[in-house]
């Protein structure tokens, strides 16, 4: 299209950016329709079975759709992957809104909605990430993942207390349709702008099956074995800590005595804290090796959610202080392996490899929730978050002492899986 304007590698910045702005603005306002769909389930139903229910329907796609997305974002044009994306949450969005309006809205409809925005997400993250990649020079990799995860931060602080206030003075289906306006501002951006492409797509060469891409992407996957490693100690990791932050508020009623006052000193200090995680980690960058920025940033989110299982229930302020570092670590924890990622896999398989690095990481989250309320009925709440802690600074100590995963970045890829030929596919070993 004439009016798209040209990649300038030297200018990278202004046009990056403002692709970042559009994302960033439509960014709360799907966190806004998500915190007033929890709350309308919440206030509806009253069930902690309805919002699991909506949790899983919401981590599902993530998990299984996440490997063909990410395939599909290393075949197809990225920016045209977003703009589409982002117009089917913003249709499925509008639908739920109509549906509102007419007071036909229910149970199954939103868990629909909910799927198709998750489903959107899985389609958005790993294209957003790859174009990232092949935007933004490689020195700035970490900063821009810290400004990300900084965003992310925002988000989860201004959400809840303006979307509480909206639910007052505006009807839901007012609510859903910010964020079809919002959604409009990601999109516009996108029509104007070139978002630079694999020689793989740019010059159309010709391409394996999908089937062959997605098998190309999980040999890739499991043969480099540092990345491998680094996917199942996420994995491992999030088998705990998500049921532990999925245990935040009977902490703070069982163990603490307190109320939603205390809940959300416990959530404003964690999102606080990744504000000032990810502004520090954008304007330093970290250290020279970024595994050794990660697993440092891991070990004290460790020590932190320790600390959670230790305090006594008179320490509600150490409580939130910990909550405080907690959130501080764990946007330089993930910007700096975002950008591991970014840097070393080659651009033609970022979709595929975020899409499992992600799909992969949050697989073991339902299990850790399936398990985690048996367990902390039978013994002290805070002791699963002394195994999360635990578990986050062995798993740090692990990579710290392993040459082969501290020096991933300076290892490369390995040359048996380096990419040969116009499919992208690699040797077959």
């Amino acid at each position: 299209m004439r009016w798209v304007r040209a990649w300038d590698p030297e200018r990278w910045a202004p046009t990056f950016f403002l692709l970042w702005g559009g994302q960033a603005t439509s960014l709360l306002g799907s966190h806004l329709v998500q915190f007033a769909l929890v709350w309308w389930l919440t206030k509806t139903t009253g069930s902690a079975t309805v919002l699991a229910g909506a949790t899983l329907v919401a981590l599902l796609p993530q998990i299984v759709i996440s490997p063909i997305a990410g395939t599909l974002v290393d075949r197809w044009n990225r920016r045209w992957v977003m703009i589409f994306a982002d117009a089917a949450v913003a249709l499925a969005t509008l639908a739920l809104a109509i549906l509102f309006a007419l007071d036909k809205a229910g149970l199954p409809q939103i868990y629909i909605a909910m799927f198709v925005r998750s489903m959107g997400g899985a389609f958005h993250w790993p294209a957003m990430q790859a174009s990232t990649g092949m935007m933004v020079p490689n020195r700035h990799l970490a900063r821009v993942g810290g400004l990300n995860q900084s965003l992310f931060g925002i988000a989860s602080i201004v959400s809840p207390p303006l979307g509480a206030l909206l639910l007052e003075i505006l009807p839901m289906h007012g609510v859903l349709a910010i964020d079809v306006a919002t959604a409009a501002t990601a999109i516009t951006p996108l029509l104007f702008i070139r978002i630079p492409l694999p020689a793989r797509i740019e010059h159309k060469e010709k391409r394996t099956s999908v089937v062959d891409d997605l098998w190309t992407g999980f040999r890739f996957v499991a043969r480099w074995r540092a990345l491998f490693a680094i996917i199942v100690a996420a994995a491992l990791i999030n088998l705990f800590t998500n049921p532990a932050i999925s245990l935040m508020p009977l902490l703070v009623t069982r163990h603490f005595r307190g109320g939603a006052l205390e809940l959300a000193g416990l959530q404003s200090a964690f999102g606080f804290g990744m504000v000032a995680g990810g502004l520090l980690l954008g304007l330093w960058g970290g250290f020279k090796r970024r595994m050794l920025t990660a697993m440092a940033s891991l070990a004290i989110q460790g020590v932190g959610f320790g600390a959670l299982g230790l305090v006594p229930p008179s320490g509600l302020a150490i409580a939130i202080g910990a909550m405080a570092v907690v959130g501080v670590m764990n946007p330089i924890c993930n910007g700096a392996l975002f950008a591991i990622v970014q840097s070393a896999v080659p651009h033609e398989m970022q979709g595929r490899v975020m899409s499992l690095l992600i799909s992969g990481a949050t697989a073991a989250a339902p299990l850790g929730l399936a398990v985690a309320g048996p367990v902390t009925d039978r013994a002290s709440i805070g002791l699963w978050f002394l195994v999360a802690g635990a578990v986050m600074v062995g798993v740090s100590a692990v990579v710290l002492v392993t040459p082969a995963l501290l020096r991933v970045e300076d290892r490369g890829v390995p040359d048996a899986l380096r990419l040969r030929g116009p499919g992208g596919d690699a040797p077959t070993t």
